[in-house]
């Protein structure tokens, strides 16, 4: 990889991994139009950009997660089902890595966000729930949701935000509860990649992976926080619309 994949790739996680477009989808994506290859390195790097983009996350919400007990009890019981269908099928999940499953995602995960706001466009957000209102059974719902994600091109954040909604959150608390169940989730799915891949995990250059860590990290800071100020005024159409168009470029020219 050359210092411009690099920033290409590391910005792109950062971009999307908290967007309900699936970050997955894309890198997979832009490593094929940068003729990359799903090499060991290539697998190395991908795991140290999340990292990058975890701790951005809990940078944000550090405060919040210190002075509030219940929401982490909120959390670890919406990270359940996703932990135990990741470790049960870790290897059809990782089987199922490809374009042409990307692309059919996106176009059906888009189909759904534009279904959903079309039934709530009278909908008064003012009625909705906070984080804070969420139940444990409403939280293990949101779970749920989360692990349909394990589907390459369904994105974390779109199913865990739709399972929000669901749950009766405004489109804002449901992107919140998405970053923050984003925590537990992204550094479990790290640990096991990397616990699993140990003994062929290979590091070319250093100064590379420090340069894609960095650049997923401000992305990422930048990106949720402009995330939540979008969703106060602003529906999930656009992202419906471009999943839409993503999946159809790629499935007509690229599969």
């Amino acid at each position: 990889m050359t210092l411009l994949d690099v920033l290409i790739l590391g910005t792109l996680e950062g971009l999307t991994e908290f967007l309900p477009i699936s970050s997955t989808g894309h890198l997979i994506l832009a490593s094929h139009l940068l003729g990359l290859e799903q090499t060991l390195t290539h697998k190395t790097f991908e795991v140290v950009i999340q990292l990058g983009s975890i701790l951005a996350v809990l940078f944000l919400f550090a405060q919040r997660l210190l002075t509030n007990r219940m929401l982490w009890v909120k959390i670890a019981v919406a990270f359940l089902p996703t932990a135990l269908f990741g470790f049960l099928f870790y290897k059809t999940i990782k089987s199922l890595f490809g374009i042409e499953t990307v692309s059919v995602m996106l176009i059906l995960g888009g189909l759904i966000f534009l279904i959903i706001e079309y039934f709530r466009r009278n909908h008064d957000e003012s009625k909705d729930k906070s984080v804070d209102d969420l139940s444990i059974k409403e939280s293990f719902m949101i779970g749920l949701f989360q692990s349909l994600s394990m589907v390459p091109g369904t994105s974390r954040s779109g199913a865990t935000m739709i399972g929000g909604l669901f749950a009766g959150l405004s489109r804002k608390s449901a992107a919140e509860f998405s970053f923050l169940l984003a925590i537990p989730t992204m550094f479990a799915a790290t640990a096991y990649d990397l616990y699993k891949n140990r003994a062929s995990m290979v590091v070319d250059d250093y100064t590379l992976l420090a340069v894609g860590f960095i650049t997923a990290f401000v992305v990422a800071f930048f990106t949720v926080k402009a995330m939540m100020q979008f969703l106060t005024t602003h529906t999930f159409v656009v992202f419906g619309v471009y999943r839409i168009l993503v999946g159809l470029v790629f499935w007509f020219f690229v599969v």
